[in-house]
């Protein structure tokens, strides 16, 4: 049995979405009404890290879990300890690429590097997913594209080697079905195929949706007042520290670790935004 955590989030309804139709599944929400995409075969219940009883039902018999660490901040051992009680084999992590940087050392960073010691003592089999930047961040300017054509964000010039989220369900999807042995005790930094800049990001979105598109720098503080409408001080200064380092061009490295997993090239910001465009258009625009 597989169990799939975070399956209303990102990637977790991508891996949802790719998961064998003929596999055994199980997939832990908190709101399962808002879960998409699951095969006929796959059951799901109602789970919550913070409820003991529920992951006792969810990993009932689960071999190998998709773990997405918990949004409240807290570690994973809530998790852990009862997959390990129950005898789960395999975890196949979400990270993030910068726990690997030694320059990275803001709050989520930090809380990812613990939560994979964490998962590295746990006593079971691990694989670690890190990816960078997902390319639908860029949702978050949809709705100044759709009404004024606008792309407002930090540090337009500095680049980040951007991920599209299907190829990174789709490498969760290859460690959690395919031989243990060939994924197990592994860390994977994913990225896309070419680092980008919000403002080419943006040049391609008016290509693609055929009309002008401006790109506005926001000033530090103009990011931190946008961000802290959205997330509490200590996660708004970990994203803005996020951003000085990206500026500094720690976030520009192409891996070729995607492409060798999934045994094509990884997909390009154009591809994705290709797949989104209906997000960024205004109501009743034309399509080709």
């Amino acid at each position: 049995m597989i169990l799939v955590t975070g399956a209303t989030g990102t990637i977790g309804r991508e891996v949802v979405r790719r998961l064998p139709a003929d596999l055994p599944v199980r997939i832990m929400a908190r709101h399962p009404e808002r879960v998409t995409g699951a095969t006929r075969n796959a059951r799901i219940i109602h789970g919550d890290f913070t409820d003991p009883a529920s992951l006792t039902d969810a990993l009932h018999n689960v071999h190998t879990a998709f773990l997405v660490t918990t949004p409240d901040g807290d570690d994973d051992t809530r998790f852990l300890e009862p997959a390990r009680a129950a005898g789960v084999r395999h975890i196949v992590k979400l990270s993030a690429a910068a726990v690997t940087d030694p320059r990275a050392d803001d709050l989520i960073t930090r809380r990812q590097r613990h939560n994979e010691d964490l998962l590295r003592a746990s006593g079971m089999r691990w694989t670690l997913l890190r990816p960078r930047a997902f390319m639908s961040n860029t949702l978050s300017w949809a709705r100044s594209v759709r009404s004024e054509r606008v792309v407002r964000a930090l540090y337009g010039t500095s680049v980040n080697a951007c991920v599209a989220p299907g190829d990174v369900a789709e490498a969760a999807v290859r460690a959690l079905t395919g031989p243990e042995e060939a994924h197990v005790g592994r860390a994977y930094t994913l990225t896309g195929p070419q680092a980008l800049s919000a403002a080419q990001q943006t040049a391609q979105l008016a290509q693609l949706l055929g009309q002008e598109l401006r790109f506005e720098e926001l000033s530090p503080q103009q990011a931190r007042t946008a961000l802290a409408a959205r997330y509490p001080t200590e996660i708004t200064e970990a994203l803005l520290e996020s951003a000085r380092r990206q500026h500094s061009g720690s976030k520009a490295d192409v891996d070729a670790t995607l492409p060798g997993l999934l045994g094509r090239p990884a997909r390009t910001y154009r591809d994705w935004a290709s797949d989104h465009l209906d997000a960024f258009r205004p109501a009743g625009a034309a399509r080709d």
